[in-house]
C-alpha cells in the first residue's frame, strides 16, 4: 500500500523519520511529504494557504493512483485537516485516512487562528502556549530536537477556511489516533473523544458525521511520532491492515 505521511504545523517530512522504517519493513511504500513553504526556515511563505497544501497532497494522490488503486493518508495535527480536504477532492482514491491526534475539519473551519503571527508566517511558539496534555512525554531533549527542525508555518495554512464539497468524503474509512487527554477527568483519550461526541461538542461535529470511523488509543502528548514512534507505527500498520491494504498495493 502507498502510505502518504502529512506532517503537522512547523514540521517537514523528517518528522516521520522514527515511524517510517517500520512501515517500510512491513512492505509498504511510504511517501513522507514536505509541503509548500516548509522546505526550510528561510523559504518564501508569502501567499501560501491551506489550499496549496491540499493541492500538493492531491497531486501526490493522483500520481500514485494514476494506474488505479488507492492510498492511505496519515495526517498529524494540522495535517489531518489537509488529509480530510484531500479525501473530499478524491474520495474514491483514498482507502483510509489516519488522523494522528487530529480530526476532520468541517467546511468553513480553520485550523488555528489564535497563534501569534509574524508577517506571512506563524513561528513555533513558546512551549508555555501549549496545554499540559500536549506536552506529555515531550522531554527537554525532544523539545530541543523539535526546535532545531521546526520551520515557521505559512499563516494561510492555519487561518484559511477549509472548503469541502463532496459528501462521499464521509464514507472514507477513518482512524482517529487519540493521544492527549485530561487524565484527571478521563481514563483514556478515546473516552474523552466519546464523551465529546455524546455531548455534541461542536469541534467533533464533523467526526460524528463520518460513517466509518474508529478511535484508537495511543496515550501520550500531541507529537507521538517523537514520543512513541514505534507504537504509532504499529497503530498505523494495524489501520492499514484493517483497510485491506497489501504491501506493494
Amino acid at each position: 500500500m502507498n502510505i502518504v505521511l502529512i506532517p503537522g504545523a512547523w514540521l517537514d517530512a523528517s518528522a516521520w523519520d522514527g515511524v517510517r522504517p517500520a512501515l517500510e519493513a512491513a512492505g509498504h511504500t511510504v511517501h513522507a511529504l514536505t509541503l509548500p513553504g516548509k522546505e526550510s526556515a528561510d523559504a518564501d511563505r508569502t501567499g501560501i494557504g491551506l489550499a496549496d497544501h491540499v493541492d500538493a497532497v492531491v497531486s501526490v494522490v493522483d500520481r500514485l493512483t494514476a494506474d488505479g488503486g488507492q492510498v492511505v493518508l496519515v495526517g498529524h495535527s494540522a495535517g489531518g485537516a489537509v488529509a480530510y480536504a484531500a479525501s473530499d477532492r478524491r474520495p474514491e482514491r483514498i482507502a483510509r485516512v489516519v488522523y494522528v491526534d487530529a480530526g476532520p475539519l468541517a467546511d468553513g473551519g480553520v485550523v488555528n487562528d489564535e497563534l501569534p503571527v509574524v508577517g506571512d508566517e506563524v513561528p513555533l511558539p513558546d512551549w508555555s502556549v501549549f496545554d499540559p496534555p500536549d506536552l506529555v512525554d515531550l522531554t527537554d531533549e525532544l523539545r530541543a530536537a523539535f526546535e532545531a527542525r521546526a520551520v515557521p508555518e505559512p499563516r494561510g495554512v492555519l487561518q484559511d477556511p477549509v472548503r469541502l464539497t463532496d459528501e462521499r468524503r464521509r464514507d472514507v474509512p477513518s482512524t482517529i489516533v487519540a493521544c492527549e487527554f485530561y487524565a484527571d477527568r478521563y481514563e483514556s483519550p478515546s473516552q474523552m473523544y466519546q464523551a465529546l461526541l455524546d455531548q455534541g461538542a461542536p469541534w467533533v461535529a464533523e467526526l460524528a458525521s463520518l460513517r466509518d470511523r474508529e478511535i484508537v488509543d495511543l496515550p501520550t502528548g500531541h507529537w507521538p511520532m517523537f514520543t512513541r514512534p514505534d507504537d504509532l507505527a504499529a497503530v498505523i500498520l494495524a489501520a492499514v491492515e484493517r483497510t485491506g491494504g497489501r504491501p506493494g498495493a
